[in-house]
């Protein structure tokens, strides 16, 4: 028996034209994920530490203290004191010193420290789940030379960042594409629900996302740690994460997942099946009334259960990240809510839209009408807790311009314009399209009918024979199916815009990601604008540095001001005079003065009183109010040499 293949079709032809622009949409999309998955400055910053970066102190501080911007979570080993050789100097217990708005965390060093550098590395957890580190030093009595290197890549980058990164994309998109194609089915066109290339999307959606969570489950550990693969496998680390708001919430997202299995289960089952019952029975028209009410309080029911079940997964993202912190978390984090639902219902419902375009023959026009409803309410939704979401996280206009996080903001306002602009083109060619499901649904099934008795004269013997016929039969029948969809030049036009659409989802979803992952502008400009010569913190010393030249001989030196605690109220003072070449000088006098010129107040004199060669102090020095102070420090190195030297602190 002689076969002859069928000729490539016409939409097998097309099919093979859009391969080189789905190339270029994976290319686009790589490289957007590789841009997010490097290490992006995370909502918490450092503002201060003691001592401060470089700073040389006369002896040994009892111990290192930083303050952040942003509530961190942080372990023993989160401060590590090395000395100029590497070894750990700190004794790694982990001080709580946060009070009131002051986030700060200490270590104890040990006693008995060398004069040198030492080197200050530290490694947080912001509130917004991102990971943040650095390093920097100070000196003992005076600067040496350190043979400790600061680490390679911050916390949260490496090839274990990449993999974190493409996890948590994949979770974006497996979400959207899960709420979007259920919505989709129960809101458009609920005979979708018995379509197979739907059910694979939804079922694919609900793994894609599954696996992404358990993923970023277990890398949690190295991404927010040392950065190496092994440490996934940590019992003790995946403790601890679970003990976190980011481990809780994965946790929680996972728990969510088994209640979706459940809603796929039933509308991928006894929904789907209720759907094809009318349309395969002649039973009365009381016993069909009947079975639609129940139809309809099925949809009912899973569209309230599959929205409670949505609403719980989104919130395990607006309870973790950046929603969750800074300005109104009350209200952003519903808001939050509500935006990812709506963004999921357009960009998943255009992705089960494409599906259905290209691989059912059936859809109905009236189903593209509804989703085009759907979509334009999605879309105010967006736009309503999209401006507030910016507001939130940019707080004013130079920020909009200014900061990456504004910028990646423009980029993504720009592909959302995009695409309400592709949705018209779609909305004209939906209104272009010819309602013709049910004669193109008879007449695949018609055409497939008389294929089969044609084909079914002649059955060889040769099991592998009639396994060759029967691929042939079912590529024969495929390329009947996809000759009878593409007739109509309005349902393929309507699927190319629909393709296009899609293609700047992908692209809009990835800058999402990358967006959930930058710093907002907000907390941006406001550390810009807290940098000072001199800054100070509520109750944390403030140690100053002033050089100074008598012009005599020997009178070049400098005096080192400590102000402790540093606040409104009483403090203790200690100074200390070094000559030039660092050891102590004892002046024959020394005056010190405060001033605050914003009140007009001062200067306030003061005469410390000499402890030691080159030491002074003062207790019970009095600051009535806070503000920008001025302290005047006056040396003399002779009977006529002296100079004055000034500094401006923030005290309070």
């Amino acid at each position: 028996m002689t076969t002859t293949a069928p000729a490539p079709s016409a939409a097998r032809v097309r099919a093979t034209a859009l391969l080189p622009r789905l190339t270029l949409v994976l290319a686009a999309l790589l490289a957007t994920l590789f841009t997010a998955a490097t290490p992006a400055a995370a909502h918490a910053a450092l503002t201060a530490s003691d001592p401060k970066d470089g700073a040389v102190v006369a002896t040994a501080p009892a111990q290192v203290t930083l303050s952040f911007s942003e509530q961190v979570a942080m372990g023993g080993d989160s401060i590590r004191i090395l000395d100029p050789q590497g070894k750990r100097v700190d004794t790694g217990e982990l001080r709580d010193l946060c009070s009131g708005n002051t986030v700060r965390y200490g270590t104890a060093l040990r006693s008995g420290l060398p004069n040198g550098t030492y080197t200050v590395a530290w490694q947080a957890v912001s509130a917004d789940s991102h990971p943040i580190s650095g390093a920097f030093t100070f000196s003992i009595g005076a600067p040496s030379a350190t043979t400790v290197k600061p680490a390679a890549q911050p916390a949260g980058g490496g090839p274990v960042g990449i993999a974190y990164g493409i996890a948590r994309y994949a979770a974006y998109a497996g979400f959207t594409v899960l709420v979007g194609a259920a919505a989709f089915i129960l809101l458009c066109w609920r005979r979708g629900a018995a379509q197979r290339p739907l059910q694979k999307l939804v079922v694919r959606a609900w793994v894609t996302l599954t696996a992404a969570t358990l993923v970023m489950l277990v890398l949690r550990t190295p991404y927010t740690g040392s950065g190496k693969f092994a440490d996934a496998f940590d019992l003790d680390g995946l403790r601890a994460v679970l003990a976190t708001k980011t481990g809780a919430s994965l946790v929680s997202r996972l728990l969510l997942l088994g209640a979706a299995a459940l809603f796929i289960a039933v509308l991928l089952g006894v929904y789907a099946r209720r759907q094809n019952e009318p349309e395969n029975t002649a039973e009365a028209s009381a016993e069909e009334s009947e079975e639609t009410r129940d139809t309809d309080d099925l949809t009912f029911g899973l569209a309230i259960g599959g929205t409670v079940v949505s609403a719980g997964i989104a919130a395990t993202w607006a309870l973790s990240e950046h929603a969750s912190t800074g300005i109104q978390p009350g209200l952003a984090m519903p808001v939050d809510i509500v935006h990812l639902l709506a963004a999921a219902t357009w960009l998943g419902g255009l992705a089960a839209l494409l599906v259905a375009l290209h691989k059912v023959p059936g859809i109905e026009r009236a189903a593209v009408l509804r989703f085009s409803k759907v979509g334009f309410v999605s879309v105010l939704v967006l736009a309503v807790t999209g401006v507030y979401q910016s507001w939130r996280q940019i707080g004013s206009w130079s920020a909009l311009t200014g900061t990456d996080y504004g910028r990646l903001l423009l980029l993504k306002v720009g592909l959302v314009a995009v695409l309400i602009g592709l949705a018209y083109v779609s909305r004209k060619w939906t209104g272009r399209l010819a309602d013709v499901s049910r004669e193109t649904t008879t007449s695949v099934a018609a055409t497939t009918d008389v294929s089969r008795e044609t084909e079914s004269v002649t059955v060889p013997a040769d099991p592998k024979r009639a396994a060759q016929l029967a691929r042939q039969r079912a590529a024969r029948e495929n390329a009947r199916e996809k000759q009878v969809r593409n007739a109509d030049t309005d349902r393929v036009g309507l699927r190319r815009s629909v393709l296009a659409e899609a293609a700047v989802a992908v692209i809009l979803l990835a800058v999402t990601t990358v967006l959930t992952s930058t710093e907002p502008g907000r907390t941006v400009e406001r550390e810009a604008g807290s940098g000072s010569a001199a800054p100070a913190v509520p109750d944390r010393a403030v140690k100053i540095t002033l050089p100074f030249d008598t012009g005599g001989s020997n009178g070049k030196g400098s005096v080192r001001l400590e102000l402790d605690p540093g606040r409104v109220g009483a403090n203790t003072l200690h100074l200390w005079a070094d000559s030039g070449d660092g050891r102590p000088l004892d002046l024959p006098e020394v005056k010190i003065a405060f001033t605050l010129p914003a009140k007009d107040i001062g200067p306030l004199p003061l005469v410390p009183d000499h402890a030691a060669p080159g030491h002074w102090t003062a207790s019970g020095v009095q600051l009535p109010l806070a503000g920008e102070w001025r302290i005047d420090v006056t040396v003399r190195t002779s009977d006529i040499d002296q100079t004055t030297v000034q500094k401006n602190v923030k005290i309070g």
